[in-house]
């Protein structure tokens, strides 16, 4: 069988099977996230935890908001370093490529101007960023800085997974609301339709690995 694609090298993931249909749903699956999330800051109804912490770094410091998404990812993947984790291709387009996506969203989109536009502006958004979620992760080509760090957490220390991944979301979402982050009722709709949105649609967008990646020599 072959290797699971986060276990290989950047190198080795270059060769992979289908690459050219892994790296569309790549950017795809990242640009649709970051439209996804300028989508819920937009509607003004709450935003996801690790946005709500976004937003606020980023009205404390004057820097944009995708800015702010992008220096904080690379902050979290300082933190893989102890926990032995591998950054895939996906990992560090991920860190850059939805930040870009954030600001270009908020760029071209204005804000909600009534609940009912802000509502049916939340719920798209909802839906756009777990189905792209999907997308990006279907492509098999490393996780993103915040799902590496939950899984990093679950195996060096053998916690479970939805426990690692609730007390991270709340204790980000905690520190973003304490510096006057976005907190509404749109990071509960959040919260309660991504998981069930990304199950229902992964399946169908995942690109199964066919072939073993060839080995690529390294140059001395």
């Amino acid at each position: 069988m072959p290797a699971p694609l986060e276990n290989l090298s950047l190198r080795q993931q270059l060769t992979v099977d289908r690459r050219g249909l892994r790296l569309l749903s790549l950017v795809v699956g990242l640009t649709g996230f970051g439209a996804g999330v300028g989508m819920m800051i937009r509607a003004g109804l709450g935003a996801a935890p690790w946005d709500v912490l976004s937003v606020a770094l980023a009205e404390r410091t004057g820097l944009s908001i995708g800015v702010v998404t992008i220096i904080v990812s690379f902050v979290v993947l300082l933190a893989w370093i102890p926990l032995h984790q591998r950054p895939g291709i996906g990992t560090l387009a991920n860190a850059l490529w939805i930040g870009i996506a954030v600001d270009l969203t908020l760029h071209v989109l204005p804000p909600a101007g009534a609940l009912l536009s802000g509502l049916l502006l939340l719920l798209g958004g909802v839906v756009v960023n777990a189905a792209s979620s999907a997308l990006y992760i279907g492509a098999l080509l490393g996780p993103g800085p915040r799902d590496g760090l939950m899984t990093g957490i679950h195996h060096r220390w053998g916690l479970r997974i939805g426990p690692v991944r609730l007390g991270i979301e709340v204790a980000v979402l905690a520190l973003g609301w304490l510096l006057g982050g976005p907190l509404g009722i749109g990071t509960i709709i959040y919260a309660l339709a991504v998981g069930p949105i990304v199950h229902l649609v992964l399946p169908r967008v995942t690109i199964p690995v066919r072939r073993e990646p060839s080995s690529v020599p390294v140059l001395h």
